[in-house]
């Protein structure tokens, strides 16, 4: 009888050693799917769809700084309780392309049944997914798409990037009485939506200060070889060459204008320092019009810096900082929702005004673009400073 005791208890133990330890090990991966500190025993939390590209050719750029900066931001926020409940990502693949962000999207929403998108990273696929947003009456915030009027293909779509008819007036009002450009060229990717639509305002902004412009070149994204356009491009003698890209191509552009003795002032959108960086002196004299900077002592930008920095090993890029602003952003709307329905959320991020960020007071206009002040940077001794 006592053998029969004795296995009966060691039995009992047994199980109670395996369900503790399970019950642990699921706890920790709630925690890490979560990002948050939050156990078990809270089911006040959020799930919060985010579409980003974690491979191809903007995974690097785009896809690491806003998955870095939203999982920051999401600690912080989660400690703070700043947004009422715990926030909590499920993240999918765009593949880097518009077809992988729409697949990610339709995934998130009827199968995961989120309320809330973060993403996608571009305005060519933010033009394919908006739509899937409205139809499906879900709010989608992109960090970084920056094209004009996508915002306004849904109700719910809402956009933390300055648009180009923002960014590209103010930077020409500042840099052109310095810079006195009177004549200039364009180089553009025909194949993306957000250079597209960035070159069409600059060359609506050139006309009403009757700025010549000498010519307009494309390519085409993922190209390498930039020496066709730029050698026809020198031979004109502009004042000024504008580009407008996204980021894998900017340090090819550079790096040719200066081996082809190229000495105009090139102004090139969204230029990181992570950019200058990979470019070297070529990016020396390089202008951009960008809406954060590293050098910026806007509230808690430099503290943002530091822990990034010291989080990740590496600097923060501008799609970082936008992303970490985003949750801040939508973590304030879902605080003052005091809900998780996707129409409580979508009017309190109408109502966000003069909202304090890393980019500056914050505010979304009315059809859901970003209002803060521009900001026109250069590159001085290897590093990004306010153009003055």
């Amino acid at each position: 009888m006592n053998i029969l005791r004795n296995s009966i208890f060691m039995l009992a133990l047994v199980i109670t050693v395996v369900f503790v330890t399970v019950s642990g090990c699921e706890r920790v991966a709630h925690v890490l799917d979560s990002s948050s500190t939050s156990t078990e025993d809270s089911e006040e939390y959020i799930s919060i769809g985010v579409v980003i590209p974690q491979s191809g050719r903007l995974q690097p750029a785009f896809g690491v700084h806003i998955e870095n900066a939203l999982m920051l931001a999401g600690n912080e926020i989660n400690e703070s309780l700043l947004a009422g409940l715990q926030l909590k990502f499920i993240i999918e693949d765009s593949n880097s392309t518009p077809e992988g962000a729409v697949k990610a999207y339709n995934k998130l929403i009827n199968e995961d049944n989120v309320n809330v998108v973060i993403g996608p990273a571009t305005s060519s696929a933010s033009k394919l997914t908006f739509p899937i947003a409205q139809d499906k009456q879900v709010v989608a915030i992109s960090p970084t798409s920056a094209a004009r009027g996508l915002s306004a293909i849904s109700d719910y779509a809402f956009r933390v990037a300055l648009t180009t008819d923002v960014l590209v007036p103010e930077g020409i009002a500042t840099t052109h009485p310095k810079l006195n450009y009177q004549k200039v060229a364009t180089l553009y990717d025909e194949a993306d939506v957000f250079s597209t639509d960035a070159n069409t305002a600059l060359q609506e902004e050139f006309k009403t200060k009757n700025i010549k412009v000498l010519i307009t070149e494309t390519f085409m994204g993922g190209d390498e070889d930039f020496t066709d356009q730029l050698t026809r491009i020198q031979a004109l003698d502009p004042d000024a060459i504008f580009v407008s890209s996204l980021p894998p191509e900017k340090p090819g552009i550079l790096r040719k204008a200066h081996e082809l003795g190229i000495s105009v002032p090139i102004i090139i959108r969204t230029l990181t320092d992570a950019d200058v960086e990979v470019t070297g002196n070529a990016a020396e004299g390089a202008i951009t019009f960008v809406g954060w900077g590293s050098a910026l002592e806007t509230p808690g930008n430099q503290d943002f810096i530091n822990t990034y920095k010291a989080t990740y090993r590496i600097k923060p890029n501008n799609y970082a900082a936008r992303s970490y602003a985003t949750l801040y952003i939508l973590a304030k709307a879902i605080a003052n929702a005091e809900s998780t329905d996707a129409d409580d959320i979508r009017e309190a991020l109408t109502n966000i005004k003069e909202f304090d960020t890393i980019l500056g007071k914050f505010s979304f206009d009315e059809n859901g673009d970003a209002i803060y002040d521009t900001k026109v940077l250069i590159v001085k001794n290897g590093k990004l400073v306010l153009f003055e």
